[in-house]
């Protein structure tokens, strides 16, 4: 060519968009709901909970499950509808599905959500199904959509409901996962309530506070009562809630309303003990991950490192500033970067981050004095 070619390179950083935590992917039973609206294990994309009801039926799970959530937000839902067995075994086999036909059955088929809706499922729940087995799987699940699981603690047998606090404790200690939440006991109304309840309100906070809130603390809708007594005293760590409590599982108090009270995994690992840690690794994980798609197969230069450096920089500067963080960076470090591993196209960013911890413990110290007696003298 004879003249001058114009070229465009597109370099600085970019807007990392945070991915939508608050959607919910509720597995449920209903023999007599809509078919065609509720398809069998199919994900159902629902964006107006209450119109919903309507096409849920009245048998199995489903209508009271969505009617819980709805009390709490209008959050958008992804429903997996299964078949009730012939006993609790069989419908535990349908709940927790497999692969037929190539196609995805039972909660399975919530990792063919957002190839098929467009949406990921963040908030996983089976109310009034999560048996031990339904649970556990469950949260497999979890773990690859980088979701979060809320499920009632069973009896011995991982069927029942806990019939008290020991065994609730007792059973937390079959799990050693961070995207777990054990409830106990269980809202009034209809088994599961806690859990449907816990979901909705997990939606709402991240919708009008953020993900760096846990659960605890926060009043429930329409809610009447708890299935069964646990002493409660905010001012008394040795309650039967404190105890459950110190035991990874999370009660349900009166206190102005009713709420759920715990802010614990079932992590085995100190660090993700907090619900609220959980989920801000999970939503940095995956924004900072869809936010640098651009970056990939561009040529490696320092440029781009740079740009990536400042890209995910930004990013934690943003959620430090409204509260979402304490703090975060991003760093190339030439240790991990060879000459070798660049020109094999690999390239290792660094970065750390420090959630926001809940203030689940405020300790006051009260001290009686008769120093005021001076402004009477005085």
């Amino acid at each position: 060519m004879h003249g001058i070619t114009i070229l465009e390179p597109v370099t600085g950083t970019r807007f990392i968009r945070t991915v939508a935590l608050a959607v919910i992917g509720l597995v449920a039973t209903a023999e007599d709901a809509d078919a065609e609206a509720f398809p069998l294990n199919t994900p159902v994309l629902v964006t107006d909970v209450r119109r919903a009801i309507g096409d849920a039926g009245t048998d199995g799970t489903l209508a009271r499950s969505l009617g819980a959530i709805a009390d709490q937000a209008s959050p958008i839902v992804i429903v997996v509808r299964v078949a009730e067995g012939e006993d609790q075994p069989g419908t535990e086999t349908n709940v927790i599905g497999g692969v037929a036909g190539g196609a995805y059955t039972g909660m399975q088929a919530l990792l063919a959500a957002e190839a098929q809706l467009g949406v990921r499922p963040r908030i996983l729940g089976c109310p009034g199904l999560d048996s031990q087995a339904v649970t556990t799987a469950l949260v497999v699940i979890a773990k690859k959509l980088r979701g979060f699981v809320y499920a009632a603690c069973r009896a011995e047998d991982g069927i029942a409901i806990a019939p008290d606090d020991a065994a609730a404790l007792l059973y937390r200690g079959e799990f050693g996962d961070r995207e777990l939440m054990l409830i106990y006991p269980d809202f009034t109304g209809f088994e599961g309530h806690a859990v449907a309840a816990a979901m909705g309100t997990r939606a709402r906070i991240d919708e009008e506070v953020g993900w760096h809130k846990t659960l605890s603390n926060f009043a429930v809708n329409n809610v009447t009562g708890i299935s069964k007594d646990v002493f409660f005293d905010i001012r008394d760590p040795s309650t039967a809630a404190a105890l459950l409590n110190d035991g990874d599982v999370t009660t349900l108090v009166r206190m102005n309303g009713y709420r759920f009270w715990g802010n614990r995994t079932c992590s085995d690992e100190p660090l993700f003990a907090f619900e609220s840690a959980v989920r801000t690794s999970h939503a940095l994980q995956d924004s900072i991950a869809d936010g640098l798609a651009w970056a990939v197969d561009k040529p490696i230069t320092q440029g781009l490192v740079r740009d990536i450096e400042e890209t995910i920089n930004a990013f934690f500067r943003s959620h430090v500033a409204a509260g979402r963080l304490i703090g975060g960076r991003a760093w190339f470090d030439p240790a991990l970067n060879s000459a070798a591993n660049l020109a094999a196209g690999q390239v290792v960013i660094d970065y750390d981050f420090t959630p926001c911890a809940p203030a689940e413990s405020i300790t006051l110290n009260q001290r009686i004095t008769d120093r005021y007696y001076g402004s009477i003298a005085a």
